[in-house]
């Protein structure tokens, strides 16, 4: 069967991956010629992800110039794709009567998404401007926390009593029409309270006849969540099991409105970007970001690193006899401690992943560090063995190899234990470990590495 030619053209273009790169320099052009009709021909085919992928690719005067030009461009969808940090620069470019226009193309979760990004006084006149039932339900989304389900949920869904038959649900969703949300996936069955007691995935309801009734369908609830929540454990329940839309319930256990997977694999990618940068000391670099505002966030973990690199350097101070009569000492140092750091950093990544998604906890950690510290030990024999034979064929000091070697091997079990027992223990005292954990490990292996290294050298080799 052929498809129209409009719909191949569309279908070539809006593949995300496959957007050709001259669409964007052919996009620049037409925003500095003032080509509105060709920066509409340029963008009209395009899926509204890659359009925003396309913006996010403008410097800020670009951007501007191309909401002077048409400013239709910033449509809801387009503004839900949009990275957060241009999306605040969007705003500024916008009068609120246009983000009211773009927010009555979006469902609820992204109505509020935008809502709450927006400033003080633009979001005041935003919520004077929308319907009344818009507001009171953007106010109520507002006031749970961020970062919570209450966020995240989406209001409008499908809910049905489960002595409905099939047919009387499919009629009564016909008649709701706009009612509905854009996308979903489940059927919620209520009972009396309205309160979830089960759901129909719509495949099983639109296979099945229209004289069943709802009851023998339904896969009864087991996952509720509270709008109180945070994301985070939203989207663990998502991921353990297997879920795509989740009721969202009030503390009487009334069903208020749902969670969808979409939103859920969106919040996965930040808190996994998230753990990986702050590993790193780092915040996420956008592309309208300043100088001021990447020095601005790395600079104190720089100042941090600075503090433990001195500490390290003063254990150095304490051996500084021994390293001036063995140059050799000074040669291995940065062996061990790069070795040491390498070590713990990779036990690190594990337990901080592992604790993200609850895969280590106080049932399995003592099995958990065990098998790290193991590993360190070993890694710390082999790598033992080839370094303790460099060592002391490249400065012919046998007793030198001993000492490195045994340096390597209590520094690598060392490096195993610290990179589990710091994560954890700053989890205990509710710090998060991804943030602060690479520092203190750092340290640790450096400290221990030198101390033992350096003291043993200037105990057996002086």
């Amino acid at each position: 069967m052929t498809q129209p030619v409009e719909e191949l053209h569309r279908d070539d273009v809006t593949t995300g991956m496959d957007l050709p790169e001259g669409v964007l320099v052919e996009l620049i052009g037409a925003i500095a010629d003032g080509d509105a009709v060709l920066v509409r021909q340029l963008l009209e085919p395009l899926h509204p992800a890659d359009i925003a992928d396309l913006i996010e690719q403008l410097s800020w005067d670009q951007q501007r110039h191309l909401a002077e030009l048409d400013s239709a461009v910033f449509s809801g969808e387009v503004i839900a794709e949009i990275g957060y940090d241009t999306r605040a620069g969007i705003f500024e470019l916008l009068e609120p009567a246009q983000i009211v226009e773009a927010l009555d193309e979006l469902d609820s979760d992204d109505k509020t998404m935008v809502v709450e990004e927006l400033e003080p006084d633009v979001r005041e006149a935003v919520l004077a401007a929308v319907s009344a039932e818009d507001r009171e339900h953007l106010e109520a989304s507002l006031s749970f926390e961020e970062e919570t389900a209450g966020r995240l949920m989406q209001r409008e869904f499908v809910a049905a009593p489960s002595f409905w038959t099939v047919g009387h649900t499919i009629d009564h969703m016909r008649l709701a029409g706009e009612s509905l949300p854009d996308l979903f996936f489940e059927v919620f069955i209520v009972d009396e309270g309205f309160r979830p007691i089960g759901a129909v995935p719509v495949s099983r309801l639109m296979r099945s006849q229209r004289q069943t009734p709802l009851s023998e369908l339904m896969e009864s609830a087991k996952i509720t969540i509270r709008p109180e929540d945070d994301q985070e454990d939203a989207a663990y329940l998502f991921e353990k099991y297997h879920l795509i839309s989740a009721p969202v319930v009030d503390d009487s256990g009334r069903l208020k409105g749902m969670l969808t997977v979409d939103d859920i694999v969106d919040v996965i990618q930040e808190e996994n970007k998230e753990d990986l940068l702050a590993l790193a000391g780092v915040n996420e670099a956008g592309l309208a970001d300043t100088v001021w505002e990447s020095v601005k966030s790395r600079a104190p973990w720089l100042l941090v690193n600075l503090g433990t690199a001195v500490l390290a350097s003063l254990v150095i101070a304490l051996f500084d006899q021994a390293i001036a009569q063995l140059v050799a000492l000074a040669v291995l140092m940065p062996i061990v401690a790069s070795m040491g750091g390498n070590a713990g950093t990779q036990s690190l990544a594990v337990a901080v992943r592992a604790l993200a998604t609850r895969d280590l906890t106080g049932a399995n950690s003592l099995r958990f560090v065990w098998r790290e510290a193991a590993a360190g030990l070993v890694n710390g024999l082999i790598f033992a063995v080839v370094m303790g034979v460099i060592a002391a064929v490249w400065f012919q000091e046998p007793d030198l190899g001993y000492v490195i070697a045994i340096a390597m091997v209590i520094n690598l079990a060392i490096a195993g234990l610290a990179g589990v027992l710091v994560p954890l223990g700053l989890k205990h005292f509710g710090a998060d470990p991804a943030v602060a954990s690479s520092v203190f490990v750092t340290t640790v292996t450096d400290v221990v590495g030198f101390v033992v290294f350096l003291g043993l050298g200037a105990l057996v080799l002086l």
